[in-house]
């Protein structure tokens, strides 16, 4: 932490180093090594909320909203305890960041999955396709072409962009530890029990909507990064990209996911969007974009342009966190008293 003043001494401030440090590092970890195979401690919250929800299941909106408070604060009081604790210790701090960013963000994970999907597609192995595709996305597979997971691919790759990564690396800049771990708490409560089948509609209520609020901002971040890196990716248009989103963004059902299929959409030049069946419930998506049906190759410009938008939200990010605050609890010194022009003469 840097303490400084603006305008005469009258205002003090301070520079998060560590946390913009933390970021970075863990943000080039996630780059470089993925998640880890083992002991991942988002898969152990989910299995603790999996047992959690075994206890405490009921067909109620207020059971179901009192679950998704006490999971989240599970997993953001032991962040902010720690945030407290390091606040004096700014390497121990920078670290506990880095590996709280690498264990919450996602971003290689799901480009190497979309990637390992083209590789089946293109071989014509629909089934295990179809096999794989729900660990991208919780559409029901069966029955789906290559055309629809083609789709099917894309929309998750626009959308987790923002979940997978976004969403954590702009948490992590406003609020530290505790907004990476509440924020990955959030998203993956609505991804375990956030769909409208006759289980969860109900008693998942609360964690959609929770999600849908956490990330408002961030879905609109990820439209407009991906207008703004569509130029540095081959066969891109940020012209499409922008006109699509304006005009097609909030027709999904998403207050958030719209956003993002638009955007990428308009800057492939494709088409997505129709049927998807979750849980054996079809719903019907309207239309994003104005172009053909999409193809294998514009799995692997979503890809591309997946890592442009990560690469550029770590950067916002880091600035964000190195923008200078003013201390928690300390109110701006008082301006000293201005004496008449006589005095000073």
């Amino acid at each position: 932490m840097v303490v400084g003043r603006w305008h005469n001494g009258l205002v003090r401030f301070r520079v998060d180093l560590p946390l913009a440090a933390g970021i970075a590092a863990g943000a080039a970890l996630d780059a470089l090594a993925g998640d880890p195979r083992r002991g991942h401690p988002v898969a152990a919250f989910g299995r603790a909320a999996a047992a959690l929800e075994a206890r405490d299941y009921a067909d109620s909106r207020l059971r179901g909203a009192a679950h998704a408070a006490a999971c989240v604060l599970a997993a953001a009081a032991p962040a902010a305890l720690a945030r407290r604790r390091l606040r004096r210790r700014p390497r121990l701090h920078a670290a506990a960041v880095a590996t709280t960013v690498w264990a919450v963000t996602g971003g290689r994970s799901l480009r190497l999955y979309a990637e390992r999907l083209v590789v089946l597609l293109h071989g014509n192995d629909l089934g295990a396709a179809r096999r794989a595709l729900p660990g991208l996305c919780g559409r029901d597979p069966d029955g789906l072409t290559a055309k629809d997971i083609t789709r099917a691919v894309i929309e998750s790759v626009a959308e987790n962009t923002c979940d997978a990564a976004v969403a954590p690396l702009l948490y992590g800049a406003v609020a530290g530890l505790p907004g990476l771990a509440a924020y990955r708490a959030i998203n993956t409560l609505d991804a375990m029990v956030g769909y409208r089948s006759p289980r969860y509609r109900r008693f998942g209520w609360a964690a959609a909507r929770l999600d849908d609020a956490a990330n408002w901002v961030p879905a609109r971040v990820t439209a407009a990064l991906a207008v703004a890196c569509a130029p540095a990716v081959r066969g891109c248009d940020a012209a499409a990209a922008l006109r699509v989103l304006r005009r097609d963004g909030g027709r999904h059902p998403s207050p958030n996911a719209g956003r993002c299929e638009a955007a990428f959409a308009g800057a492939l030049g494709v088409r997505l969007g129709g049927t998807n069946v979750y849980g054996g419930v079809a719903e019907a998506r309207p239309e994003l974009g104005e172009g053909r049906a999409p193809e294998l190759d514009d799995i692997r410009r979503a890809v591309r342009l997946s890592r442009a938008v990560t690469v550029a939200a770590a950067a916002l990010a880091v600035l964000v966190a190195l923008a200078p605050r003013r201390p928690a609890g300390r109110p701006a010194a008082p301006r000293p008293p201005v004496r008449p022009a006589a005095a000073r003469r």
